[in-house]
Formats: C-alpha cells, structure tokens, sequence
C-alpha cells in the first residue's frame, strides 16, 4: 500500500539534469523564432526606412496624419505640410509609412 522509498527516489545523474532543461529550451527557441525575431526585424526595417526621408516624400505619422515633407532637420525633426498652408513639425521616428517617395536629384 506504501511506496517504498527506493521507487520514490529517482535515478538520478548526469541525464535526468539536462533533460529537464530540455523543455525550458525548446520554449526559448519558439519564443525567439515567433516573437524575438520578427520583430527585431520589423524595427530594422523601420529604422532603414525613417532614415532614407527626404524632401517631397509623402507620409503617413503614426497619428493619422498624412502630409508631404517639406523640410528634414538634422535633430530628428520633419516639418510637414498636411494642407495647403499647414505645416506641422513630427519626430522621424514617428512616421509610421511612407505613401510615394521621390526620385533622388541626379
């Protein structure tokens, strides 16, 4: 009816050690290939989009505003024209798409 304290026991070693590490791994691995990685991805591609910016790109700010760069600043600063007369200043970073970009001067 009781266990008899040599079933209780475990093998032990130096296996039954690594193989209860084994799921906590595999839960990292997953979590990295479906979480980590696709978004550090995201935020470089992001990154390399903020930074190519120019003048007379039109853009979308992650508050809903849709305007046409009018000028870039060197502090991280855009100044962009949302109506005709209406300039506004956004942080580069919050533009969130970019709608039609312009050809580069040659």
């Amino acid at each position: 009816m009781f266990v008899s304290p040599a079933f209780a026991q475990s093998a032990g070693g130096a296996g039954a050690g690594l193989a209860s590490f084994i799921p906590l791994i595999l839960i990292f691995l997953i979590m990295w290939l479906l979480l980590i990685r696709p978004q550090q991805k995201k935020l470089k591609e992001h990154r390399a989009m903020v930074e190519a910016l120019r003048r007379g790109d039109q853009v979308v700010t992650q508050g809903g505003l849709i305007g046409k760069i009018t000028k870039v600043k060197e502090d991280g600063e855009l100044e962009v024209e949302i109506a005709e007369g209406v300039k506004v200043r956004v942080l580069r970073h919050t533009v969130a798409q970019v709608l039609s970009k312009t050809e580069p001067a040659t």
